[in-house]
């Protein structure tokens, strides 16, 4: 039983209580005494939580500390957060219908839960006015606060506190969550944290994570935290999933971070809209991502066999698809030839945005897009931070008559002269084409981002 104490001028008083489900057990009296007892029963665990916390809040405001060697809270340390599958199963079917989470606050309140609070509070702040938005927000992260121990736990609100997670909060549940060491001092295990947030209550419809540092000691590996992510039950509705938000070189260079298999992630999360990874040693396997609108791999050294995985891939509605290459020292393989599906248009009937970005095959690049088929349903093209020469933007220039439905062609971070930038200017609607890089010589051209 946490034990509180008050000594001061002629008073000496110890006041003890104990949270076991719905009951709450209060011991006080002189130091010394056995002192009285209450006992109160409450009709639910929230209810009975919520008062315990208000009643620890109460004696520390009058001075009380917690006794030596005392626990603070014991093995009730959190309220269960009460849970209707039916109430949650028609919200996950209609995710932006605020009807769900409101029939759920009403559910909720008869249970006691605080979370039927905060889904009002959050709805009511949705047609607030722009001067009113500030106080609404603020009146918000209070309550977030005075109710950590329902809607986040200990170890959850301890890394909230300390940046390693960041959050965004959607009318009374996580919709989007940041998890990340933020320095080298952190000693935050990313993966034990990630496996307490997906199966906590208020992460049950997370949409948005992104996944920073995994760790600054070593090498950058996310491997245990994607076995957490694949191993998640229930999953959470996941519409985008970010790997590797890390500033290269600065926290870690590209290419000492490993992703490792993202596989196992497909049957997981079918619901994915949006994939974004950054790192290296990346394993695709047979991708099947159907509801995918937009995928991003960057890399210091993609190498051959994951080339041809992404090039044979099936996404009925990818819109975009950006890919970085490397430098062979990094283990980079591949090229128009393993590219060949994809300049098809084999299984990407709905993209629009094509980024073939950081590539030392950039001029063979040049060559094969005028004849590819996939060049007439793009409206963006990206071939920056490769190994453009000037003969690569002599190729595009003579064969403009391809590119000149494209809305947006980006050559910059290449190895174009003033002649080359000219000759590539009129190719698009819109050229972007500074900030050129310069080789030692001929046999010096490179990718942008290898290490």
């Amino acid at each position: 039983m946490p034990r509180y104490e008050f000594t001061e001028g002629s008073s000496s008083k110890f006041w003890e209580i104990t949270l076991e489900g719905t009951t709450l057990t209060k011991r006080w009296g002189r130091i010394g005494t056995d002192g009285q007892e209450k006992v109160e029963e409450f009709d639910s665990k929230a209810e009975a939580r919520k008062a315990y916390d208000a009643q620890v809040r109460e004696k520390e405001r009058k001075g009380y500390t917690l006794a030596e060697g005392g626990d603070s809270d014991g093995e009730e340390a959190t309220a269960e957060s009460a849970v209707h599958p039916d109430l949650e199963a028609a919200i996950l079917a209609k995710p932006d219908d605020v009807k769900g989470y409101l029939a759920y606050a009403d559910w909720l309140q008869g249970e006691g839960d605080p979370r039927a609070e905060l889904i009002r509070l959050q709805h009511s702040a949705m047609d607030v006015p722009a001067d009113k938005a500030a106080a609404t927000r603020k009146k918000v992260a209070k309550f977030i606060e005075e109710h950590a121990g329902e809607f986040l736990g200990e170890s959850l609100a301890e890394a909230v506190s300390d940046r390693t997670l960041k959050l965004e909060w959607h009318l009374g549940y996580i919709r989007e969550a940041r998890l990340g060491q933020v320095d080298y001092d952190s000693t935050a295990d990313i993966p034990e944290l990630l496996a307490e947030l997906l199966a906590h209550p208020s992460a049950r419809f997370l949409s948005r994570l992104t996944l920073g540092m995994a760790s600054f000691d070593g090498e950058n590996d996310y491997d245990d935290t994607l076995g957490v992510l694949a191993k998640a039950k229930p999953a959470p509705p996941l519409r985008s999933l970010f790997i590797g938000d890390f500033e290269f070189p600065d926290e870690t260079e590209i290419s000492w971070t490993q992703v490792g298999d993202l596989q196992p992630l497909y049957k997981v999360y079918p619901q994915l809209q949006e994939l974004r990874v950054r790192g290296g040693e990346i394993g695709f396997g047979k991708i099947d991502l159907p509801e995918l609108r937009s995928f991003t791999v960057e890399t210091g050294g993609l190498h051959e066999g994951a080339v041809k995985e992404i090039a044979k891939a099936k996404w009925p509605k990818l819109e975009s698809l950006e890919v970085w290459f490397g430098q062979e020292n990094y283990g980079a393989g591949g090229g128009v030839k393993e590219l060949k599906p994809l300049l098809d248009a084999v299984g990407v009937p709905a993209l629009r945005k094509l980024g073939l970005r950081n590539a030392e095959f950039t001029d063979a690049l040049c060559a094969a897009l005028p004849q590819s088929k996939i060049l007439a349903q793009l409206e963006e093209l990206d071939l920056s931070m490769g190994t453009m020469s000037d003969a690569g933007a002599e190729t595009l220039a003579a064969n403009a008559k391809a590119f000149q439905h494209l809305k947006a062609l980006d050559v910059t971070q290449n190895f174009l002269t003033k002649a080359g930038q000219k000759a590539v200017a009129s190719v698009a609607r819109t050229v972007a084409s500074g900030n050129q890089r310069e080789p030692y010589d001929e046999e010096s051209r490179y990718a942008a981002v290898g290490e």
